[in-house]
């Protein structure tokens, strides 16, 4: 079975070009990554959305989940936290929205996005098939492609689909019971649907048309973790291990066709089990890039879990993922406002530079270097401009100013570096 993308097909030389430039390799590297399923590539070099790729050797990205809900519908709101996001930093976004015209909030977020933006069709499939027949169950299997093929023709650049929630999957998952059940949601409904329809996955079963429809519009596809660790304890069951076994046979499916694809890993996980993971991920994967979800590396800081996230994305990124879905402080308690969506996107954003420091990502130990630099020199405005969030620098700079305009307000006169700074040259030894 040949399993070679071709950039030229998926992409343009000015593209592939653009995105060696910001991640500081060459073309050459960057196109063999591709070729090999192991970097995706979106946007265009001359379109609306920014370049970008996303797999080994290049620097993590970071995404963020944006939507309506039934109980706030307001897609003005959502489009304010998009470009909070983008402008704090986030590489992707995803449209998860179940309130209001799902049709209308995602043409209006694909108008403003001006970088990836994703989805997961099987909400707005099962939002219809409530609104039609009072039950998710109700879903067929055209109307689910109906959706993806309407979502596809609207520009979308990749789509999460939950394909290897099996029954297989399933049966795996029901031997072994979780504590925390399956958390994903568009696993439950699909979960769910199978159950009560006594029928297998349409997007398992039927993988061959959804990737016609994929490779028509040039949608890349994310295989979700639908069967994902919901609870720390749940981590490394047999169901999230049948998961990640489809996962890699549809990955193989995908590249035949000349479909990019990743695949989408843990969400909760004790810090002893995330490198082992992210190894099995990679080697079950065929190397596709692995985007994962925090992970949390406990379940008992609601209203902090974009810390928990952090921690255990990190130790992912530095294993050898390759994108990180954000987690706000909103996580587990409810929709988050737009400074959850800012709070999110920088604890991601440290998360996934810190990890590329240790990956050795061009340019990532020498922006700590440029910064290191610049305190060293007590130089503020550079650190500013070097920090991840300037903004945030400058205003805590000014609320808590010293009357030393060189020392900042906690040392003052005491200021080590200004101390170290005037210590004299040890004198020389005789001999």
């Amino acid at each position: 079975m040949s399993c070679i993308i071709d950039p030229l097909r998926i992409s343009d030389e000015a593209t592939l070009a653009a995105i060696a430039r910001d991640e500081q390799i060459a073309v050459g590297k960057l196109a063999a990554g591709v070729r090999a399923g192991e970097i995706v590539v979106f946007g265009r070099a001359d379109g609306p959305v920014r370049p970008l790729g996303i797999g080994a050797g290049l620097r993590t990205k970071i995404n963020a989940n944006l939507g309506t809900s039934p109980d706030f519908p307001d897609v003005q709101e959502e489009l304010r936290k998009l470009e909070a996001a983008v402008t704090m930093g986030a590489d992707t976004v995803m449209d998860l929205s179940t309130g209001g015209d799902l049709d209308a909030v995602r043409r209006a977020m694909r108008e403003q996005c001006p970088v990836t933006l994703g989805t997961v069709p099987i909400y707005q499939a099962a939002v219809e098939a409530q609104e039609r027949f009072s039950s998710t169950d109700k879903m067929t299997a055209d109307h689910i492609f109906e959706v993806i093929e309407r979502q596809a023709q609207d520009g979308i650049d990749f789509m999460t689909l939950h394909c290897a929630v099996t029954h297989g999957s399933v049966a795996a998952l029901d031997s072994s019971p979780r504590v925390g059940g399956i958390v994903s949601r568009g696993g439950s409904m699909l979960a769910n649907w199978m159950a009560a329809n006594h029928q297998e996955n349409p997007l398992y079963e039927q993988y061959d048309r959804l990737l016609e429809i994929l490779a028509k519009y040039g949608v890349a596809a994310s295989l979700g973790d639908g069967l994902r660790p919901g609870a720390v304890a749940d981590a490394s069951d047999l169901g999230q291990i049948a998961e990640m076994r489809v996962q890699g046979e549809l990955v193989l499916a995908a590249r035949e066709a000349g479909v990019q694809v990743f695949v989408e890993g843990p969400g909760h996980m004790p810090l002893d089990q995330i490198v082992g993971i992210v190894l099995l991920h990679k080697q079950l994967g065929h190397n596709a890039p692995l985007y994962v979800l925090g992970p949390l590396v406990t379940d008992v800081a609601p209203g902090y879990d974009h810390i928990t996230a952090a921690i255990g994305g990190t130790l992912c990124a530095a294993a050898g993922a390759d994108y990180l879905c954000y987690v706000t402080p909103a996580e587990h308690i409810g929709l988050p406002d737009e400074r959850d969506v800012i709070e999110g996107v920088v604890a991601s954003r440290i998360a996934a530079h810190a990890a590329d420091v240790v990956k050795g990502v061009p340019g990532a130990a020498e922006w700590d270097d440029k910064m290191s630099a610049a305190r060293r020199h007590l130089d503020w405005e550079r650190m500013a401009e070097l920090a991840l969030d300037p903004g945030t620098v400058r205003t805590r700079r000014n609320e808590r100013g010293t009357l030393d305009a060189k020392a900042c307000s906690m040392c003052g006169k005491f200021c080590s570096i200004k101390i170290d700074l005037a210590r004299p040259a040890a004198a020389g030894t005789k001999d």
